[in-house]
């Protein structure tokens, strides 16, 4: 495609919020893939080097919350390579298949997901902290091996679905969820991003120039996660849960 200067002005800006959202619940890419689109970059194009600038600055924030202790490392494992394993293939069927359908399987499960975090005042209240750390290590390796399918394959949603998930099904502290969310999605961003770079998928230039700016989303973003936690994150997922279920129906 011919790049203009209305794709970095358009692609940019919204690249940066989209990587400041994305370091406090997740969903960056609600806002970043359809500035892609926006800018009149094709489908699996935007898709692909979405994954470019997300990758770079998800690093970034993953990185600060790492040194900062917010990452449970018992868990780290499974959660990286069920994350790998599930990118890969989702990412392979993304170059072949159309995500109308899976789009489509979203609309009943958003309501459910976003009224779960309603009912709940804190999604640090009803923890159990006699969960075994067994049961907590296969649950989650299910979900990141099932939302990292979904990240390689179309990906929007995937930080607030694994933080959400982390805390709800596997009974983790939303501190240390945030973190260990950050590695695995890190971790399936990665894994698309190189199966997209050799499938010749990837517009170069503005998805560095892209970087630059999701990089300092990032690091504002991640900021703010340290400082106010769960206090930020809670009204975040739902207006992250309420933007992919409005940009599911409209077929944007």
């Amino acid at each position: 495609m011919t790049l203009t200067i209305s794709c970095f002005l358009i692609v940019c800006p919204m690249v940066f919020l989209a990587g400041f959202v994305d370091s406090i619940a997740g969903g960056g890419g609600l806002i970043s893939l359809p500035a892609y689109l926006l800018a009149g970059v094709p489908m699996h194009n935007a898709i692909a080097t979405n994954k470019l600038s997300s990758a770079t600055g998800t690093a970034i924030s993953t990185v600060r919350l790492c040194k900062n202790k917010f990452v449970d490392w018992g868990l780290a494992f499974p959660c990286i390579s069920m994350a790998l394993l599930g990118s890969f293939a989702g990412a392979h069927l993304a170059l072949t298949a159309s995500d109308k359908l899976l789009k489509w399987m979203l609309i009943p499960i958003l309501p459910i997901v976003a009224f779960y975090v309603l009912k709940k005042k804190n999604l640090e209240e009803n923890i159990q902290t006699d969960i075994s750390r067994r049961k907590q290590w296969l649950l989650c390796a299910a979900c990141s091996l099932a939302v990292g399918c979904y990240d390689g394959f179309y990906g929007p949603g995937t930080g607030t679905f694994l933080l959400i998930l982390y805390t709800g099904v596997a009974k983790l502290p939303v501190s240390k969820a945030s973190g260990t969310m950050k590695l695995a999605n890190l971790s399936s961003n990665i894994m698309a991003l190189a199966v997209f770079l050799f499938s010749g998928k990837i517009v170069i230039l503005l998805g560095l120039a892209a970087s630059v700016f999701s990089i300092a989303g990032h690091y504002v973003g991640s900021g703010m996660v340290m400082k106010n936690g769960s206090k930020i994150v809670r009204p975040i997922i739902l207006v992250v849960l309420a933007l992919l279920f409005i940009k599911i129906i409209t077929g944007m």
